[in-house]
């Protein structure tokens, strides 16, 4: 069975490649469930799919210096932006597909951490449309 270590992801919000800050990367995307359920299912749930939605997770390690990650998120919040993520640097191919879309830039956490922790950023951002795989 073939297996995968996360080595060298690629991520960008907003056309910045933010990869060098990023050491966790989350896209996930879900359907509503409908319930549709009559007396002509003989007492089964029936559901069918509804909306669709996604999130981007992301975790920086933070640096506050100028053109670095904070001064690249801070003028984005409110915004809506696009996002690229693959798995590998490397170009998006049949073996390496990329995940596209736009996120809701709806929070940024320039303080995060106790005494000791190195200081790193975890956001959530939802998506707005489509997230889109492709693979050419």
């Amino acid at each position: 069975m073939p297996k995968m270590v996360l080595l060298a992801a690629h991520v960008s919000l907003g056309g910045n490649d933010l990869s060098a800050y990023a050491r966790k990367c989350e896209v996930t995307v879900e359907v509503e469930d409908k319930d549709v359920t009559t007396y002509a299912s003989l007492g089964w749930k029936e559901v069918l799919g509804g909306l669709k939605s996604g999130e981007l997770g992301l975790e920086f390690l933070q640096d506050v210096a100028a053109t670095k990650i904070d001064s690249i998120m801070w003028p984005l919040l409110g915004s809506v932006v696009p996002f690229v993520v693959r798995l590998d640097a490397a170009p998006k191919s049949v073996s390496n597909p990329e995940w596209t879309g736009s996120v809701l830039i709806n929070g940024w956490n320039p303080v995060e951490g106790s005494v000791g922790d190195e200081a790193s950023v975890s956001v959530g951002y939802p998506t707005s449309g489509a997230v889109v795989r492709t693979t050419a």
